[in-house]
């Protein structure tokens, strides 16, 4: 494999996505010759052009800002105070750390990454990529419709509409994410308006947790030592290396790495929008998931953690209580509710999404095509999970972020192996220390699930 060429045979891996409406060749010409003028500049002019024009990594905020995140850090702030807060922070990291590599990678050499992976590292890999993708977003999808439609449920009641049923919410939750993934591709301003969207949701999130630690009682001391790693006693029924193992899967899932690269192409980036990658991975999911985390878990100490311990069973209206103490039983359960909602909701969509992005790659449909589309409903019939799992209403994500941990190390490895090869990345393959550095930064994304999760299942069943 090692011996192809880097530019033999290789026009089908560079067609790039597969687009209903692909982006303006010309405006993206007139992009790349900016951001290489853009590249000779100082630093502090360079991030202010990269800013203007950041998208693709708000995108996977948005992606895993969902029930995922949102349960483990309220459970760790609720069971354990602040000494968890290190979790999210380390693993996104990690996540970014891999994210930059592929991104260097895709815009280095044009080609799609499913293709490229199969081609340059091995069909086995490409394939366990595709199908952990699928499975992940299948699996994933449950607990999103649970957080979402207790969140309706609970919104009802406060408007004097107490006793509706959270699988009476599920319909209407399915059809606006079905018309919202199935408009994605059909124009690249839609695509924009979307990713507009999802940004100015994670800022409001952050600003809605940090008007509750403003106005809370924080220790801090306390939070400040719990950016430090440790792993703190257990208490009741909640293990603290469970939390730790599901906040290191909620923080970047095999399904967000397959979305990632092909939003980049489906923008049209190329070369010189490298930079711009790495700006847009720091400033658009880095920063944001670690606010939004670190704020929902300080929030969370500071007004349920206590004596008496957060049950798996809680009901979102005793999470809610994380915004009641400052903006009031009805407000903070509304404000609440509606941030669950949003979250959970984008995050739905784009699961199906990433289902769409498979069939493409693997069965090559067309964006749009009949084919597609039955691809991204693949994940609807967790729109039942209300009705199947009525008694953890929050809590389900978590031992689904352990479950879809599983799928991740492998697809890792696999960039790790593209990551090395000269046949792949020509010269645009890293050399020396920094190459090194690389490397062994990838080695910890890879190795610190898998630890973390042998560490879980040896604890959990020895």
């Amino acid at each position: 494999m090692n011996d192809v060429p880097h530019d033999a045979g290789l026009d089908d891996l560079q067609r790039g996505l597969r687009m209903s409406a692909p982006p303006d060749p010309s405006h993206i010409a007139r992009e790349s010759r900016w951001l290489d003028e853009l590249d000779r500049q100082p630093l502090h002019r360079r991030l202010r052009g990269w800013l203007s024009l950041s998208g693709p990594g708000y995108l996977q905020s948005a992606l895993t800002l969902g029930a995922g995140t949102a349960t483990t850090a309220l459970f760790s702030g609720a069971v354990f105070g602040y000494a968890l807060l290190w979790v999210a922070p380390v693993a996104m990291a990690l996540g970014v750390a891999m994210l930059s590599a592929i991104a260097h990678q895709t815009l280095s050499t044009g080609m799609r990454p499913l293709p490229a992976m199969s081609r340059f590292a091995g069909a086995p890999f490409a394939g366990a990529w595709a199908a952990s993708s699928l499975l992940a977003s299948i699996v994933w999808h449950v607990p999103q419709y649970n957080l979402a439609a207790n969140s309706v449920v609970d919104l009802c009641a406060v408007a004097g509409l107490a006793g509706v049923p959270a699988i009476a919410a599920s319909p209407l939750l399915l059809a606006a994410a079905i018309w919202l993934s199935w408009s994605y591709g059909a124009s690249p301003r839609l695509v924009r308006r979307y990713e507009q969207f999802c940004k100015w949701l994670i800022w409001a999130t952050v600003l809605c947790l940090l008007w509750v630690v403003i106005h809370t009682h924080t220790d801090w001391r306390a939070l400040f030592a719990g950016f430090v790693p440790s792993l703190p006693a257990d208490r009741g029924e909640h293990s603290a290396i469970e939390m730790v193992t599901s906040g290191l899967a909620a923080a970047v899932g095999v399904n967000m790495v397959f979305l990632y690269p092909y939003s980049l192409l489906a923008r049209g980036w190329g070369r010189s929008h490298r930079g711009l990658a790495k700006c847009d991975l720091v400033c658009g999911m880095l920063l944001p998931y670690a606010l939004a985390t670190s704020l929902m878990t300080v929030a969370a100490a500071n007004t349920l953690h206590g004596e008496e311990v957060v049950a798996k069973g809680a009901a979102i209206q005793q999470m809610g209580m994380v915004l009641g103490s400052v903006l009031g039983q009805t407000a903070g359960r509304v404000v609440f509710d509606l941030g669950m909602l949003a979250m959970a909701f984008s995050t739905i969509s784009l699961h199906m999404l990433v289902c769409g992005f498979v069939a493409m790659e693997w069965f090559q449909c067309p964006v749009g095509s009949r084919a597609y589309r039955a691809f991204t409903l693949l994940p609807a019939p967790a729109a039942l999970a209300p009705a199947v799992f009525p008694s953890v209403p929050v809590w389900l994500a978590v031992p689904t972020n352990i479950a879809c941990g599983l799928l991740l190390p492998v697809t890792y490895v696999g960039f790790f192996v593209l990551q090395r090869s000269r046949a792949y990345l020509g010269v645009d393959r890293l050399q020396g220390l920094r190459a090194f550095c690389w490397l062994v930064v990838m080695g910890l994304a890879i190795a610190v699930p898998i630890v973390s999760i042998g560490y879980y299942a040896i604890a959990r069943w020895l």
